[in-house]
């Protein structure tokens, strides 16, 4: 445990930051999560909406600093690729 008053506060000031960014880390797994079941599903017009779901939640994440940009970037080019599969079958 810490001792100095600086310290103190700013394990505060973590914790803080911890729990409110868990909220954007777990919305966006969620969402990635959901997204993958519609494409598994084949149900291509759910999938699309899902997938852009994921797509916003991954973007305010990477917005706030929660996850990196690069990070987000490459989550969501796997869903469109996964995405595109599906609507490649069907056309």
């Amino acid at each position: 445990m810490a001792n100095i008053q600086s310290a103190i506060k700013r394990n505060k000031q973590n914790e803080k930051r911890r729990v409110l960014n868990r909220v954007f880390r777990g919305r966006a797994r969620t969402y990635i999560s959901k997204a993958r079941k519609a494409i598994g599903s084949g149900e291509q017009a759910e999938a699309v909406t899902s997938v852009n779901d994921a797509i916003k939640a991954l973007d305010k994440a990477a917005q706030k600093g929660i996850i990196h940009k690069n990070n987000a970037a490459r989550r969501k080019s796997r869903l469109m690729k996964q995405l595109a599969t599906i609507q490649k079958t069907d056309a």
